[in-house]
């Protein structure tokens, strides 16, 4: 009849297809595989479970955190918080590129070639601008519903150009110009579009400003974030960290085709004139935000002057600084004060609600203008990271407050013609003081004379704006010129 059924070496427990599991009593046969790790005998074990146990649950808290800020005050909803993940991919595959040119062009060109060869590399790479730039916000205008498409297509050129940028550096090819000029021009094509998309997306709980703020904040987190890991690539060579940048803007390319379907909507918008007098064509922008225009100039003219030409001059600093260490940290710890400034200033953009943003750009004109005049009368390693600080935190807060009146004065149906515009204009002073710089390093110039001289410049372009401000306080009343169909 068969064995007698023994209970006492089987333990059903409810599971399975069946309602009972019978896995789960089978004896034990190997009892010192599941415990082996555990034993004193393997701390290296241990220690390695610990250390990817720590790893887990940090990335899990990092994702967490950065999710809630992406996704807070209504982002999620509106779709903000995608246009913010998309601008961490740019800023991030920006960083990465800055770490592969600096470690292929600044620090590898032989001192006594720099003048040559870096000048003209970033002449031809720049100069291009001038010419593209006030092209872009009429293009803008024109390609309103396809808003999503040409932010993508900034991206993804990018990724295009930094993997041909990889193979161009890895075989020494003449490709590596052409390249970096199409990274560095979709890059500035980049800052346009996204601004026009900023309205578009901006919760009900959110201003303006705090929303381009939220941007800035999370483009500068990117940026520090993907810096180090570009750096490790660069260990095996530069090609790497550019196919880890242009794997970061594909990523950032689909994001952008996957933005809300309501930044391509242009219901309700109208161009926007920065030139035209009232009553001859379109509507006519503001004064305050006219005004608030040319400081950011100024200020976006210094910023371009110092990147290019301190990144010059720092490669071998003048005795008159001070600096008796190695020239690629000096560099680093100006860029560092340049970084700190600019997100102490966006830090304090809440700031900007409850003061006056029309005076705050004229501030932090008169500030940086000031503070560039006694650095090159007082020119020192300190004073330069000064200049730095002071450059940086200037142009992030004189950009919010630009910010600020735009969504303050400008019409809502003119509002994105307002920003595509304003974006190239201020774009287009980088290049301008960029070229300067390049103008002044390559005749020789000192680096306290060609402080000077722009400091120089700068007073005059401070007095014109002043000037005008004060003509446009006594001849109007209206901050909003009427436009021409009276039922608009």
């Amino acid at each position: 009849m068969g064995e007698p059924y023994d209970d006492e070496h089987v333990t059903r427990s409810p599971s399975g297809a069946d309602g009972w599991d019978d896995t789960a009593t089978q004896p034990d046969l190997h009892p010192e595989a599941d415990h082996a790790p555990d034993e004193p005998g393997n701390p290296a074990v241990r220690a390695a479970r610990g250390t990817g146990r720590a790893i887990a649950g940090s990335s899990r808290w990092a994702f967490v955190r950065a999710r809630r800020f992406t996704h807070s005050s209504g982002a999620g909803e509106s779709g903000l918080s995608r246009l913010l993940e998309l601008h961490a991919f740019n800023t991030a595959g920006d960083a990465a590129v800055a770490v592969s040119l600096a470690g292929t062009l600044f620090f590898t060109v032989p001192s006594d070639e720099a003048s040559g060869q870096v000048a003209l590399f970033l002449v031809l790479t720049m100069l291009p601008f001038a010419f593209v730039a006030p092209l872009l916000g009429p293009f803008l205008d024109r390609f309103r519903r396809g808003r999503r498409w040409a932010i993508g297509a900034t991206l993804a050129m990018r990724a295009f150009c930094c993997w041909v940028l990889a193979d161009a550096v890895a075989d020494e090819s003449a490709l590596f110009f052409i390249a970096a000029l199409g990274c560095l021009i979709s890059s500035k094509a980049y800052g346009v579009t996204r601004a026009a998309a900023v309205p578009r997306l901006l919760p009900d709980q959110l201003t303006l400003v705090k929303a381009n703020s939220r941007i800035s904040l999370t483009g500068t987190a990117a940026g520090a974030i993907a810096a180090p890991f570009a750096a490790g690539a660069s260990y095996f060579g530069a090609d790497w960290s550019l196919r880890f940048a242009a794997l970061l803007f594909v990523v950032g390319t689909i994001l952008a085709i996957l933005l809300p379907p309501k930044v391509d909507s242009s219901e309700g918008e109208e161009k926007i004139d920065l030139t035209a007098a009232n009553g001859v064509k379109g509507v006519l922008a503001p004064r305050g935000v006219v005004n608030a225009l040319r400081c950011n100039s100024g200020l976006r003219l210094i910023t371009g002057f110092l990147t290019i030409f301190m990144a010059f001059v720092l490669r071998e600093p003048p005795e008159s600084m001070g600096w008796n260490g190695n020239a690629t940290v000096l560099l680093a710890l100006v860029i560092g004060a340049a970084g700190a400034g600019n997100t102490i200033g966006t830090l304090l953009a809440s700031l900007t609600r409850s003061r006056a943003p029309e005076v705050i750009v004229v501030v932090v004109l008169v500030l940086d203008t000031v503070v560039l005049v006694g650095v090159s009368l007082f020119l020192s390693w300190g004073s330069a990271m000064l200049l730095g600080l002071t450059a940086g935190l200037c142009q992030s807060l004189g950009k919010l407050s630009l910010d600020a009146l735009i969504q303050r004065d400008v019409p809502e149906r003119v509002r994105t013609s307002m920003f595509g515009r304003s974006e190239t204009l201020i774009q287009l002073s980088w290049v301008t003081g960029g070229l300067i710089g390049i103008g002044l390093f390559t005749i020789d110039t000192s680096v306290d004379t060609g402080l000077l001289l722009v400091a120089g410049l700068m007073l005059a372009w401070l007095a014109f704006v002043i000037t005008r401000l004060r003509a446009s306080r006594q001849s109007a009343t209206t901050p909003v010129p009427a436009p021409l169909d009276p039922q608009a």
